[in-house]
Formats: C-alpha cells, structure tokens, sequence
C-alpha cells in the first residue's frame, strides 16, 4: 500500500498526503495571510497563493499540488488538484477514463457508457490569465480552502463526484499586480491604476489571445494540461468586470455560434449557465446578466474558454464587478428594467471585495452542483461529440508538403496543432492520396479526429454570418477576430485531401523541423540561402553578428526559385560554413554552396541597430514584436518617449519599429501617479509620443538617413511627417472616412498583391494572406513622388476569412508603402502582420524592413 501511495504521488508530482488521526484542520486563508481573502484593501500575491497551496497540501488529504511547468518569468505554475481522498489514489484511472471518453478511439457506446459510469466530471477552474482583473486569483484561494475544509453534504458529494483543477493561469502577472497594490503602506490610497508594465512578460492581455497558437510558456503549460493529459469535461475561466450597472455576466453567450462546434456545447452550456442563474436566484443575487447583455459569443477560437469548444469542452466565463478598492454600482437606467437577458436587477450601491468573492463562490459552486448531478452524462457527451468529429472528418484531411517553400513555418504549425492536442502523423517515405504525390516527411493532419472542429477551424476559412444594419443603430461587429484561418496567416501550403488519406504514417508527439544540410563543393565562393524560408533571418542574424559578409543580390532568379522570390548570397569562409552548418543542423534549413558567387549589383547587409518602441504600462502589439525579435535573434533595445524625445537617434539606431499602438492611448503614458514617486527604473519610461516635441526628432533621424518601421494604426505618423500619403478609406464626396454601415472588416484575413521585386518584399509570394482589422489603407500622392506601393488590394474580394463590409473599396488601396524621406525611408505597413505572432506569412516584411534598414548598395566581390 505504501509503495502504491509513493508511486502515485510521483506521477502526479503531488504531496496528497492522508490526514492522521487527530489532526488539526487546514489553515483557514485569514490565520495565514493576516487577512481573510476579500477583505477590502488586501491582495496575496502569488509568492504567498504557493505556500498557502503547500500549506494545504501538508494538512489536507483532498488536495494535490502538481507542477504544470515554468512561466515566462521562470516561475513555477501550480495546479491545485482538489477532490475527495479516494479519488486522489485513483487519480491515474479517471485521467485515462477522461483522455478515452474524449479521445473516443476504439470506444463503442457500451464501452463508453462503461467508463463514464466509472469516471469522475473533471472540472477546470482559473482566474488572474487577466492579472489586473484580480479577483479571478483570489476566488482561487478561498475555493481550494472550502473545498479540503468543508463538511457540508454538498461539498463532500461534489468532491466524490468530481476533480477540481484549480489554476492560477498568470503567475507572473499576479505577483506583479498584488505587490504593486499592496506596495503602499496606508490602504486606502492602494490603487490598481499605474501598473508600470504588462502583467505577463510579452503580451499582457493576450495571454488569453494565445491558445490557438501557444506560443507562451503559460499557454503552453495550461494547453497541456486541457488537451493532452487531463482532458477536462468544463473549462471556467474567472474574468472582471461586469457590464455597468450590473455586478456580473455569466453564460449563457448571445450568438453566433461557430459552425463547426458540436450542438451539444452550446446546449451544455445553457445547462450550466441556467444553473448558475438558478442558483444566484436562490441565494438572492442579483444584477446578474447574460446573453445580450455583454458581447461574448461562441464563434472565436483562441481564448482560454473558447478554444475549449473546439475540443467539446464546455467553456465558461463570467465577469464580475469589484476589486479590493471599495467601489460602488453605478446607477444605469437601462439594467434597472428585469427582462429576459437581466432578471433581476440590482439597485445602485456601494460595492466591497467580499462580495464580488461571494459571486465568484456561488458561480464555482453552481457549476460544481451541476457537474457532480450530470456526472455521467457529461461523461457521455465528450464521447459522444469526439465520435461524430471522427464520423464527420471522414477519411479525408489536410497534407503540409515537405517540399514547400518555408516548409521550417509549415513545422511551426503542426507544432502548435501538437500543442493543442490534435493527432498529427508524418509520412516516413513518398505516398500518394486523392490523386496527389506527397514527398517523404510530410505532415498529416487527418480531420476524422476527436478535435476535428480544432482541425477544420486552423486550416478552412471562417465565414462570420453577416450582421444586417439597423438604421439609427451602430452596426453590431464581431467580438473579437471574425476570421483567423492560422494555416492561411501562417503561409502554410496545404493540400484538402477529400478520403483515402491513409498510410504508413508515424504519430508526431513533439514537432521540430528536420535537420537541412550544406550541399555543394568542398571550397565555394560562398553559399545560397532561399529567401522564402522565415527562419534564413536567424541564419543572416547569427552570420552578421559574426563578421560574415552576406547580400541581396538585385538579381532574384538567382537560386532557380520558380517564382523568382530569390535567394540570400553568403561569403564563403570558415566562420560562414560553421555557422551555416550549425544553423542548418537547428532550423532545418538547406544552404547550397557555389562554385562562383552570383555577380551584379546588391545590397549588402550589416548587423542592424533596432529602436523598439514601447511606452510605461506596455503595449501588447510592442510585446508580440518583442518577443518574435527574440525568437528570430534580431538584437534590438526597447525605446521611450523620452529616449524619442532626447533627439539624437540616428548616432544609436538604423532603424525605429513604432508597432501599432504607438500613438494611441497617449494618456496612458502620462501615468496616473507622479513620476517622481514611481521607482527609479520605471521613471524613465514615462511620457507620450507628441507632435511638437517627438515627431522633429524622428523627422531628423529619417532625414539623417534613418528609417522608421511603422505598423497598423500608428502609420498616421506618415501624413504627420508629410509623406505623399493619405487614407484611402474615404467618401469621394465628402473626404470623410467611410461609416461602418457602408464599410467594416473586422478582424479577418485578407488577400494582397506584392511587389517581390523590391527589397521589401523579397521573398514574399506575388500574392500574401494579412491578417486586418479595419486597418490602415493608402492613397499615394503620385504627383509628389517619393513614395512607392509595395503591396496593394488588386481584387474587388480580397476576404479569404472572416467578415468584410464594403470590401470593393479596398481596390486599389496601398497596404505597404516604401516612402522616401531624405536620405532615409519610412515604411508604413497598414496590415497587421506581426498579429499575435501568429502571421508568420507576413514576418518577412518586418524581417526585410529590419535588414533593409541597414543595408549599403554593393556590387558582390
């Protein structure tokens, strides 16, 4: 028994230890913390959620702590596993019953009756991915505290029933918010307001942008844990704040419902939201809403709650109003009338923490309830969903060529398919499906699998229903993206295969491209890079750094590429063969050396100097940059206002990369607080990009030979600078941008026209997918010259996914513009093309304005 208890509990990298007799009960939160959770003016942090958590596991023989991995910040990320003790010893059976139910291979209906009947409802519950939103966390504590505490009927059926993964999904940002709280001394000047950079490491908000990708150490750790080994039934996420004049939403959400979800997750969620409602009715909450009464839908794909549909899950969330600050509910005449979206309203009034916990409490425990009395039958329904995903995909699916061009970004997304748990196989020798030959090492993704809505939603295009205008009122848009096909953001080539996908494959658990090689003579003049290929900018960036000698040579047939995308020439010497061969080895790439190097004119590259631009509190759309400068080991320093504002940039920097929300928001940078009371590190960071004072000093810098890299909406910094540019978006008649009645395209995927004869779109095919959201559009002033359309609308339907209003008005629009301005450029790109790190189709823009930057015209020796 003893070794089967220590066996157990390092599988599960817990400490569940039985209580002995006589044992004292767990600590309550307020004899550890000095304060009870929700108490006004107090916060722990996530130091102190870890040792309560451990605390709890040492005296509580309900509880298990597991190590779900690292965050970004090097933290570890604890999952309390909570649930009765004999669950806990059998905690290996119910994660297999839960992975075969969902999974629903080789499960008859009897079978998996069987093992429903057998299993326990796994229940996800997070808070804090949103670490400003603080009450998502704290709930967290006093949950886990009630539950290995309580001795009520219902705790203990709910805890026999069901496992609970309690998970704080924003370590990071949690300590940081709670000690920037709890950092002043008198408590009620405490405030939220200030944080002096994002709550997680890159990206902030999006943190719960990014598990349709999983390109965060967050995101990765919790994909792992919901599609690859515990497979929960209901996935709740805690969100603030709620709609005003009300103190929460909670499900169900107003339409619409994406298409290629299972009925039965809109219908399951209705069964749990009427719970909660039932259950708030009970206990006599009020101003509680739902539907219509915030913007949440079932269509997205790419949030904690909501990629969960796409592997039928039932995602939750609500959003409650309160913080640790006393507040008050607003009085808001439209939320004083019930109706069917808000049964009961709640009258204006103050409004403390402990009640906002209150919420947070009786929402866990109604979905609990539900989960422990629906046991089997949701049990039931995950099978039954995974079987018609198998039964709809068929025999059919999707193949990525191993012979495409960027075939290393192909990897990339089977890597993020892996990480969300789709079934990805490889093919170990040629083969051939639906009349098509496939090379060796390519990838299939067959759609007959359990998360085939996961499958169809990364590789087809979304079609958002279009939303008929009602006169007098705003237009309704889409919450969120419309459309984001990652497959076709990517650039990936793909290849429908309609059945008789079938083969020899091999199941792929961890995606990494194949080792490339060095081909060639023993002693070339230099080797050839395809410039197709995204991660050839690491190569060029580890060869610059090391004092290699590399070119764009003008002439881009050279490397016999079909679509004359061209290639990248590298001096040869020992250093260019080592660092190639182990760039090679890493990246998959394939580098041909050549007896005689290409001649003619170039360009020739040198190590760039990058200014990134980012402001205090962080921006999202800086952080993505960042953190894919990083990963494409481009060196760069983050830059402020006030380094803006110092004058001077030309002596330090190539180039300056203003992302998207470099000049919105100004008064965010202003800062609340008093700069002089911020701490030292931070005071530097303060400030706003202004017209009187920064735009002459990037103006100098352009004129001085600089260039400034400026994406989405902070391109309203070429008119400001006097470029012969304008917005293309207008009424002919009147000058005045175009209402969202006549125009709109949120969030979706677009097609564009490319010059790839020009420097900044080597390497780009003549036609590239952009991910746009109402974007920047140009007109360019031909008779002022000195300014030149690099890629550009050429069809009347450019949508590829999502949703467009009024798209033919996009014909002829300039997306990237390369303008002159002195002896220094500015390149404006309208697009988002560095959206959420998932658009590496469009990387190469970012990556060969970079380049071009600092490139000098040469003729190659």
């Amino acid at each position: 028994m003893l070794a089967a208890a220590a066996l157990l509990l390092a599988l599960v990298g817990a400490s569940a230890r039985p209580s002995l007799p006589g044992a004292s009960a767990p600590t309550p939160p307020a004899a550890f913390f000095g304060a009870a959770i929700g108490d006004d003016y107090f916060l722990a942090t996530y130091s102190e959620l870890e040792r309560y958590w451990r605390r709890l596991d040492a005296e509580s023989d309900r509880l298990a702590l597991v190590d779900i991995g690292r965050t970004e910040e090097g933290r570890t990320q604890w999952m309390a596993v909570v649930s009765a003790p004999e669950n806990l010893r059998r905690l290996d059976r119910y994660r297999e019953i839960s992975r075969r139910l969902a999974l629903a291979e080789g499960l008859d209906a009897r079978e998996a009756a069987t093992l429903a009947a057998e299993g326990r409802t796994i229940v996800w519950i997070s808070g804090g991915i949103h670490a400003s939103e603080v009450l998502g966390a704290q709930q967290l504590i006093e949950m886990v505290y009630q539950l290995v505490s309580g001795s009520d009927p219902e705790t203990r059926r709910v805890l026999e029933d069901v496992i609970v993964l309690a998970v704080d999904a924003n370590p990071d940002g949690h300590e940081l918010v709670a000690d920037w709280y709890m950092a002043e001394p008198e408590p009620t000047r405490r405030t939220l307001a200030g944080l002096p950079r994002l709550y997680q490491k890159y990206v902030g908000h999006d943190l719960n942008r990014d598990f349709y990708l999983a390109s965060q150490a967050e995101t990765v750790n919790m994909s792992r844990v919901l599609y690859r080994e515990w497979f929960p039934q209901i996935v709740y996420d805690h969100h603030q704040t709620a709609p005003a004049g009300t103190v929460m939403f909670a499900p169900p959400f107003r339409g619409p419902v994406n298409p290629v979800l299972d009925p039965l997750v809109p219908a399951t969620i209705d069964l749990l939201g009427a719970a909660m409602h039932a259950r708030f009715a009970a206990e006599g909450k009020a101003g509680v809403t739902t539907r219509t009464g915030s913007p949440y839908s079932t269509w997205w794909n790419g949030g904690l709650r909501t990629t969960a549909y796409f592997h039928n899950q039932i995602g939750l969330l609500t959003e409650t109003a309160g913080g640790p600050t006393p507040g008050e509910v607003p009085s808001v005449a439209d939320r004083q009338r019930p109706g069917p979206d808000l049964p009961r309203p709640i009258a204006p009034q103050p409004w403390h923490f402990r009640q906002a916990l209150a919420y947070s409490l009786s929402a866990n425990r109604a979905v609990l309830d539900a989960a422990s009395r629906h046991r089997e039958e949701l049990l039931l329904g995950v099978y039954r969903m995974g079987r018609r995903a198998i039964e709809r995909g068929g025999t059919g699916g999707y193949v990525l060529p191993s012979d495409q061009p960027d075939f290393p970004t192909a990897v990339r997304l089977v890597e993020a398919l892996v990480k969300s748990g789709v079934a990805v196989h490889r093919a170990p020798a040629p083969f051939a499906a639906d009349g098509r030959h496939f090379p060796a090492g390519s990838y299939v993704v067959r759609a007959g699998q359990a998360f085939g809505p996961h499958v169809r939603d990364t590789f087809e295009p979304q079609r958002y229903p279009e939303v008929p205008v009602v006169p007098g009122e705003a237009p309704s848009t889409p919450y969120d993206s419309a459309g984001w096909t990652l497959a076709y953001q990517m650039g990936v080539q793909f290849v429908r295969v309609a059945d008789g996908l079938d083969g020899p494959f091999e199941p792929v658990e961890d995606a990494a491209p194949p080792p490339g090689h060095l081909s060639g003579p023993a002693s070339p003049a230099g080797y050839l890079i395809d410039h197709r290929v995204n991660d050839a900018s690491v190569a060029v960036n580890r060869l610059l750094a090391a004092g290699v000698r590399v070119f764009w040579p003008h002439d881009r047939t050279i490397g016999a590429s079909p679509d004359a995308t061209g290639s990248i020439f590298v001096s040869a010497g020992e250093t260019a063969r080592r660092v190639l061969e182990r760039a090679a080895l890493e990246l998959g790439l394939s580098v041909t050396g050549v007896r005689e190097g290409p001649s003619g004119e170039a360009l020739e590259l040198a190590e760039p100097r990058i200014g990134l631009w980012d402001r205090y509190g962080g921006s999202s759309s800086a952080g993505w940059t960042r953190w894919i400068l990083e990963r494409y080991e481009f060196p760069f320093e983050v830059v402020y206002a006030q380094d803006l504002d110092a004058g001077g940039l030309a002596d330090r920097f190539d180039v300056l990369i203003l992302s998207d929300e470099a000049l919105l928001d100004t008064s965010r940078a202003a800062v609340e607080a008093d700069p002089e009371r911020l701490p030292a590190e931070y005071r530097r960071r303060t400030g706003a990009i202004t017209t009187s004072r920064t735009l002459p000093r990037l103006r100098t810098f352009v004129e001085n030979g600089g260039t400034l890299l400026v994406l989405g909406r902070a391109t309203a910094i070429g008119a400001a600078l006097g470029l012969p540019v304008s917005d293309a978006l207008v009424d002919a008649r009147d000058g005045r941008p175009l209402p969202p009645a006549r125009y709109d395209v949120p969030g979706s995927v677009l097609r564009v026209r490319v010059d790839n004869a020009t420097p900044l779109g080597y390497g780009l095919p003549p036609e590239v997918d952009v991910f746009f959201d109402n974007s920047p559009v140009f007109r360019l002033d031909g008779s002022r010259g000195g300014a030149r359309p690099v890629a550009w609308f050429d069809d009347p339907a450019p949508l590829r996914s999502g949703w467009a209003r009024g798209q033919d008005y996009l014909l002829d629009g300039v997306a990237v513009v390369d303008a002159a301005l002195g002896r220094g450029r500015v390149l404006l790109f309208g697009p988002e093309i560095t959206f959420r790190a998932q658009s590496h189709g469009t990387f190469k823009f970012l990556f060969n304005g970079i380049h071009y930057a600092a490139a000098e015209p040469a003729v190659i020796p």
